[in-house]
């Protein structure tokens, strides 16, 4: 026997981290052991609670896990080597914690009670993932292993959730402990000072034109329960930023878009038409669907911020009431105070939506070669059930699916507009075929982001999944190199070359497919909805009127109107 013996009932520490996993709940862990982790490794063999799931890099397991954790509330686990395959975590934790998605990472580090090869692979893992994470910590006992783990799900879980991280040393994996785990506590959020929500509600009550927007933080199953009763009572218009689409469906009449720029779409016109301005679960990670003004620059909009946590304060976000508590409790209470007053006015918020279903309609229409976005969005759409998933990696096409594609339900569009990191696009996809087997999933990437983390490809098809892999090509950072051109820059150092798709997909033993034209793009998603297995399909994209995204021209607008 190995380690240091314990008591009577002592079991070994990596058998102990275990049963506290399996303890919390936890299903997978998602990950690319190393020589550090080999305790742990063998006793996750025993486990008959918990599935090891082997990526292809930790950045992929990382995102697995962070996306289980958007998914289904819970902490998503997933598991690295020190030093290099630490390091391979930041970008996951970091989309973890800016995204709010509660997620644990477990990273080996050699003995730390003795040196057996000096200072090879060393570095300091914790210090290096404290200001990513909202808890960093390294095992130095096996007796503590039960309370830091239920620490690390407790904070992981908590409002804002996001990432955390415990580094287990392999000689500490190694100890005997007589510790058992602990079991998770009851907890219910408390509820916001009726004072408050009185205020928010007569504010309401007095406005002329009120809305709503709906961002990351209302994301939670039992908030869009309360966020709908409270818009079909009062008829009050709706939007969402990128994070909150699909709270509620948005082929609700009250919709009046997806805040997916920062200024000077449709929606905005809407917000500018509001005097009062119900900010439910926002986060100043995310764009802000609205310019704020001071008192002195015109302001003539009451803000009302609705969430767990007070508003952070920043340049363009100061509201003017806040309303602290569980936030479907919040909205229920002010459901119950607000009564419909006759003398709002809809009428101008829901015309810029209809301008904007029109405009979005008429761009859709273009079936040029290569696709065209607005049309890409629409076929997607078009072969998508309602419960169907679409994962975003980033690039400019997640703007115009922000915008253009109707969520009909919570985590139906999962994009990341916080860290807004590529690569992240295939392991979303990839987690969601695994937790939902039964719904229809496609993961829509640019040939830069897919790049990033393509080589999950063989997880995917090793995991038996169903599902479909978009890479939109136009062999170019084409976001950028958008954005070069508009700054005036001349074009330089954003293009590249790329492998053939489609041999790349069956060379990991997936389906390639090749769009060649737009009326067979319709054909090749059906297609692949359709058929079991892994599917990649390469579509070339025309990103050359992409200032079309924009409507920063008011005639264009006034127009459409």
């Amino acid at each position: 026997m190995s380690g240091q013996a314990g008591g009577k009932g002592a079991k070994k520490a990596s058998d102990l981290f275990v049963e506290c996993l399996e303890e919390e709940g936890c299903e997978y862990v998602f990950g690319v052991p190393g020589e550090e982790n080999l305790d742990l490794l063998d006793s996750l063999s025993r486990s008959t609670k918990i599935r090891l799931i082997l990526t292809r890099h930790e950045q992929g397991a990382g995102f697995m896990a962070a996306t289980y954790g958007r998914h289904t509330g819970k902490t998503g686990v997933c598991m690295a080597t020190l030093g290099p395959g630490a390091t391979n975590f930041v970008t996951a934790a970091a989309y973890a914690t800016l995204g709010g998605m509660p997620m644990l990472m477990i990273t080996g580090q050699k003995p730390i009670k003795k040196s057996k090869q000096g200072r090879f692979q060393i570095l300091d893992v914790v210090s290096m993932m404290t200001p990513i994470t909202k808890t960093a910590h390294q095992m130095a006992s096996a007796d503590n292993i039960p309370s830091r783990l239920r620490e690390a799900f407790r904070l992981a879980e908590e409002e804002k959730p996001g990432a955390t991280h415990i580094e287990l040393p392999e000689d500490i994996a190694d100890e005997y402990t007589d510790s058992v785990p602990l079991r998770r506590s009851k907890v219910r959020r408390p509820i916001a000072d009726a004072k408050s929500v009185a205020l928010a509600a007569r504010t309401i009550q007095e406005a002329k034109a009120p809305i709503l927007v709906i961002g990351a933080g209302a994301n939670r199953k039992m908030t869009g329960k309360m966020l709908l009763e409270f818009v079909e009572k009062t008829g009050i218009p709706f939007l969402t930023t990128q994070l909150g689409k699909g709270v509620i469906d948005e082929r609700h009449p009250k919709f009046v878009g997806c805040a997916a720029l920062s200024a000077g779409d449709f929606v905005h016109r809407a917000i500018e038409d509001s005097d009062c301005i119900l900010n439910v679960g926002h986060d100043v990670i995310e764009k802000p669907p609205f310019f704020m003004k001071n008192a002195g620059e015109g302001r003539d909009a009451d803000v009302i911020h609705i969430s767990t946590k007070t508003a952070e304060v920043d340049p363009v976000y100061f509201p003017d009431i806040e309303v602290i508590g569980d936030i479907a409790n919040s909205i229920w209470q002010i459901n119950e105070a607000v009564d419909v007053n006759p003398a709002w006015n809809f009428s101008k918020m829901l015309s810029y939506r209809a301008a904007e279903v029109k405009h979005t309609a008429g761009l859709a229409a273009d079936e040029r070669f290569p696709v065209f976005p607005p049309h890409l969005v629409q076929a997607v759409r078009k072969v998508m059930p309602d419960d169907g998933i679409i994962c975003l990696d980033n690039g400019v096409y997640k703007i115009w699916f922000a915008r253009g594609y109707t969520a009909t339900g919570p985590n139906t569009v999962l994009l990341d507009n916080a860290l807004a990191t590529m690569g992240a696009g295939l392991p979303s996809a990839m987690m969601s075929a695994m937790l939902y087997p039964e719904r229809k999933v496609f993961a829509i990437c640019g040939d830069g982001g897919f790049m990033m983390n393509s080589q999950e490809m063989e997880t995917a098809v090793r995991l038996k999944l169903n599902l479909t892999v978009i890479v939109l090509r136009d062999d170019a950072y084409g976001m950028i190199r958008w954005k070069q051109a508009n700054m005036g820059f001349k074009d330089f150092g954003l293009t590249y070359g790329n492998p053939d798709f489609v041999a790349y997909a069956k060379s990991y033993g997936a389906h390639g497919h090749r769009v060649n034209s737009a009326h067979h793009l319709a054909q090749l998603l059906a297609h692949c909805r359709d058929t079991p297995g892994v599917h990649l399909v390469e579509c070339a994209v025309d990103y050359s009127e992409n200032d079309q995204i924009l409507n920063r021209d008011i005639k264009t607008l006034s127009k459409a109107l």
